[in-house]
């Protein structure tokens, strides 16, 4: 089995304990492979793969970052920006044009990234596409909430969970596709929000993304950003969680993160790290289903390692001394 690493400098191809760079790019935050083609979200655009990720092409919007991207069949796929922005393809990702309704909506005019200097805009970074129905697509905006179409973005509402705007990740239950989860943060529109229960975490939603409840209660650390869903049942939920958005191997005593499994829903949650990763002194970033080991996931961390985690919580180092892994697949 393959995998690739998207990390802070390009993406880089790991088999059999080796890791060769194939990608040279900045930012690398999404992996995903739609139509028989690997897509690699970058901080310069968006790169396509037809060999497996051996060699890459530049397919359009380098004046942007891409953060995710998803398929909607029949060679349609829609890519998520930083500046806040939604962007589709008909030809399997050859060619791209803006949904110009999605930024026009009134929340956009209150998108942002709240640091100091404040950054304007957001980033649409988490996308879910019915794959029941394509012409419903959800975006998630960091900071700002969620947007929702039932028209394929003819017209759009809004939502937020837990009164939270800052989305990090969302996901649909394979088999259920109305029932959704959202990772989240401390960030608001106007700054940090108060490190308690409540505030940061991961939500639920069972009618589509119209109302939404907490399913992170008693868990700690609380800001959750990477998350994913096995395809296969019983189509286990793993997140990953730090203390902080900056949390870092930097740190005195480390980042402090934790890797979480919730197989009924997000009603229980159990521990997938390891003696020696309870907590990670690294940062996780990437994490992606592992597909030869169900129930099992890779991750990337902030010190540059790639790790296979089974669902008994067995650690296997796959590669080290990468840049930052930011995002991961198996192929």
């Amino acid at each position: 089995m393959k995998i690739l690493a998207g990390t802070s400098k390009g993406v880089f191809s790991v088999s059999g304990g080796a890791a060769d760079q194939v990608l040279e790019s900045r930012g690398v935050r999404d992996l995903v492979t739609i139509g028989g083609r690997v897509f690699a979200g970058t901080g310069a655009g968006l790169y396509i793969s037809d060999d497996g990720g051996e060699s890459w092409s530049l397919a359009g919007l380098e004046d942007y970052e891409v953060w995710q991207i998803r398929g909607a069949g029949d060679d349609v796929v829609y890519a998520g920006t930083q500046p806040g922005g939604l962007f589709k393809s008909t030809d399997n990702g050859g060619t791209w044009a803006e949904v110009a309704s999605f930024n026009k909506v009134p929340q956009a005019a209150d998108w942002c990234i709240p640091v100091k200097p404040r950054i304007p805009g957001g980033r649409a970074r988490a996308l879910v596409i019915d794959q029941n129905d394509p012409n419903r697509i959800w975006v998630g905006v960091e900071v700002g909430g969620i947007m929702r179409t039932e028209d394929g973005g003819e017209s759009w509402n809004f939502s937020l969970p837990g009164e939270n705007p800052d989305l990090h990740m969302m996901c649909a239950h394979p088999g259920q596709p109305s029932t959704l989860f959202a990772s989240t943060g401390y960030g608001r529109l106007d700054g940090v929000a108060e490190m308690v229960e409540g505030n940061a975490g991961v939500f639920r939603s069972d009618d589509s993304g119209a109302s939404w409840r907490y399913a992170w209660k008693g868990i700690t650390p609380r800001y959750s950003r990477p998350m994913c869903i096995d395809p296969a049942t019983p189509h286990g939920l793993t997140v990953a969680s730090a203390p902080t958005a900056f949390s870092s191997y930097k740190d005195d005593g480390g980042a402090q993160a934790m890797l979480l499994r919730s197989e009924d829903g997000g009603e229980s949650w159990r521990s997938l790290c390891d003696e020696a990763h309870s907590p990670s002194a690294a940062n996780i970033h990437g994490l992606t289903p592992d597909l030869a080991n169900p129930g099992g996931v890779v991750i990337g961390t902030d010190t540059g390692e790639v790790w296979r985690v089974s669902g008994s919580a067995e650690w296997t180092p796959l590669a080290t001394g990468l840049p930052a892994v930011l995002s991961a697949l198996t192929l």
